[in-house]
């Protein structure tokens, strides 16, 4: 009589079975992901210089849907981190560079010059490398961030108020003021 023998199933480590978007074989690996982010910040060079940029600045020229297309793109990175278990605040903080890329990217010209400096796909592919390797170790410059961000867009919803009150003050003062009457 013959033994039947069975083979036990080895699993990857990781997960590295998931799905495509999730895990380990699939579109989001590192080595994608890092080309996205240099193709679209650091592709090309000015020759002479060391002057880098990517597609996203050279989008951005493009009126009115430049700077959403590039965003789109660059949404890939984020949508991996999230897939990949990268903690929530990083993913808060990568959507913020995102959102400061696209926002000033509207500027014309200037917006494009910004894109080239600021790098935010460059920027979130490193926040992703950093939580990959160390998973909670480094978010408190995380909530530094985006505690040092709220504080900043406080004060800047503030300014119209304390402006307002700056002027209401000085009409005041001046109707009070000797030579009124």
């Amino acid at each position: 009589m013959a033994v039947k023998t069975t083979i036990p199933e080895i699993l990857p480590p990781n997960g590295a079975q998931r799905s495509r978007l999730g895990g380990g074989g699939g579109t989001f690996r590192d080595e994608n992901l890092d080309l996205l982010s240099r193709v679209l910040d650091t592709w090309f060079r000015v020759p002479g210089t060391n002057i880098r940029f990517g597609l996203d600045g050279i989008v951005g020229f493009i009126p009115g849907v430049g700077d959403l297309l590039g965003g789109l793109a660059s949404c890939i990175i984020v949508l991996a981190a999230y897939f990949r278990g990268v903690a929530l605040i990083t993913i808060a903080r990568m959507v913020t560079n995102l959102a400061i890329e696209v926002v000033v990217g509207f500027v014309p010209l200037l917006g494009n010059l910004f894109d080239i400096g600021w790098r935010a796909n460059r920027r979130n592919y490193h926040l992703l490398e950093r939580s990959l390797a160390a998973p909670n170790r480094d978010t408190a410059k995380d909530w530094l961030f985006m505690g040092l961000l709220g504080v900043g867009l406080l004060t800047l919803a503030m300014l119209p108020f304390l402006l307002l009150l700056w002027i209401g003050g000085s009409v005041l003062h001046s109707l009070h003021a000797p030579g009124w009457r």
